[in-house]
């Protein structure tokens, strides 16, 4: 199964940049996106579903705001849609569908850019979600979490860590969390078969030609149970595919 999560940064601009035709080449199993901006009725999914994807939809409940959808070709057991928090799911940022053995949670995790206050919710939801995903666990749920974390682990995720120790995406506590998270019992997919490899980002401001300079951050992240570690077959980015200021991470298992 060849997993890919994508934040697309609006998915009507995706594709009218040409996100469908680069899915009817890639061919992926599962397809994450985050950042649609836009609820159900809004989006034309044909495409999709015309290439034999199901489609599964968490827009928020503002509009052209956040919000994440899940493509998949093999019909899930199950479907659950947020995460039963009305804080968190009005802004769609959750969905999970369950297969025979594992379950695929794709996640849009707050920025905390636009200010202290939402810097303050980012960090509230970041220990919501370690505590909800460990409870998935404890009912014997093995997640594959796919998604944009808005966060970057260690210094080689970002081009100039020295600059951000404090930015959102890269605080003190921000990486204690995800130091945590993946002590719970996480692979981080792209490290597992990259190593230490540096310069590998997924995200580029538009600004002063950052994509074409490789100044960037690594914030989108498919990351495994340790149970199944062991599938991982590959791993990696795609920074070639440009729909958005973010790129394609994808994983087979």
């Amino acid at each position: 199964m060849n997993i890919v999560s994508y934040n697309v940064n609006g998915f009507r601009s995706a594709l009218s940049k040409g996100l469908l035709e680069w899915v009817r080449e890639a061919q992926p199993d599962v397809l994450c996106l985050q950042e649609i901006k836009a609820g159900r009725e809004e989006l034309d999914i044909s495409g999709f579903t015309a290439l034999g994807y199901h489609a599964y939809l968490h827009p928020a409940t503002k509009p052209g705001y956040s919000g994440v959808a899940t493509f998949t070709k093999q019909l899930p057991k199950h479907v659950e849609t947020g995460c039963g928090t009305d804080l968190y799911d009005t802004e769609g940022r959750v969905l999970r569908l369950d297969y025979d053995d594992f379950s695929v949670l794709n996640v849009y995790m707050p920025s905390g850019t636009s200010g202290a206050e939402r810097q303050a919710f980012k960090v509230e939801w970041l220990h919501f979600f370690r505590k909800y995903v460990s409870q998935l666990r404890a009912e014997g749920r093995r997640l594959i979490i796919g998604g944009d974390y808005n966060c970057c682990q260690t210094p080689i995720d970002l081009h100039n860590p020295k600059a951000n120790q404090n930015s959102p995406g890269y605080t003190p506590e921000e990486r204690q969390w995800f130091k945590d998270f993946l002590a719970d019992g996480y692979t981080d997919s792209f490290r597992h078969h990259h190593g230490d490899a540096p310069g590998h980002y997924s995200w580029w401001s538009y600004r002063a030609g950052s994509r074409k300079r490789n100044v960037g951050w690594r914030l989108d992240h498919l990351l495994v149970d340790k149970e199944l570690e062991s599938r991982i077959q590959e791993a990696g980015l795609l920074p070639d595919v440009v729909h958005s200021d973010h790129c394609p991470a994808y994983l087979t298992i």
